[in-house]
């Protein structure tokens, strides 16, 4: 699913992060470790395809994301990613349903609105599906935007610190689905967290440690 030899990213100042190599088969789930300024988010942005390194190969889904044309990388993000980021991107001109339905549309599949409402209420944010993002909670919102990356069944989830705003109860319910929905649809997931309750809920996921982790 991730596979990784030689990865390097050149950040701007001219810092050059050089990440270690990875082999994550379809279906496992990763930790990504490390302290701010490790690189966490900007691994995850490579993997994902919004932006390229500056040496190194890195295969994801069996796609050599690299060197693919930015158009192209835009479709297979589309249809093979769901992303979590850390600043959660939700429009305030749409409720919290139709930041959902922007999904379909970037796919071009129909809205499926049973659905949008079964995740919602899955993440136990239902009674949201009309409000403005400005009327959550950080917690209610870091739920919509975890509803938001599960809704296609993508075949990789990308969580950047998905528990950061959250209290034990909501995190323990984000964790449970995130792990069910990978396992229903054999998706590999990767979570970017320094939060140690993430790493008591998944003490049997591969582990990636960023210079600086802790152990």
């Amino acid at each position: 699913m991730i596979h990784s030899r030689d990865l390097a990213c050149q950040l701007p100042g001219g810092r050059m992060l050089q990440f270690p190599d990875v082999d994550l088969p379809a279906g496992g789930t990763l930790l990504l470790r490390g302290p701010s300024g490790s690189g966490k988010s900007t691994w995850l942005a490579l993997v994902a395809g919004l932006r390229s390194g500056n040496r190194g190969r890195l295969s994801v889904a069996g796609a050599e994301v690299g060197a693919m044309a930015p158009a192209a990388r835009d479709a297979w993000r589309a249809r093979t990613i769901g992303f979590l980021p850390q600043r959660l991107l939700l429009s305030e001109a749409l409720n919290v349903a139709d930041n959902l339905a922007l999904v379909y549309v970037a796919t071009g599949r129909p809205v499926d609105r049973t659905r949008i409402a079964q995740t919602l209420d899955a993440l136990g944010v239902a009674a949201m599906a009309t409000r403005r993002p400005s009327q959550l909670s950080g917690g209610e919102a870091q739920r919509v935007a975890l509803a938001r990356a599960l809704l296609l069944r993508p075949p990789l989830i990308l969580a950047d610190e998905p528990t950061a705003s959250l209290d034990d109860v909501a995190c323990a319910n984000a964790l449970a689905l995130l792990q069910a929905r990978a396992r229903d649809a054999g998706a590999s997931l990767v979570v970017a967290t320094h939060d140690a309750r993430v790493l008591h809920a998944l003490p049997n996921a591969q582990r990636l440690d960023l210079p600086g982790a802790v152990a």
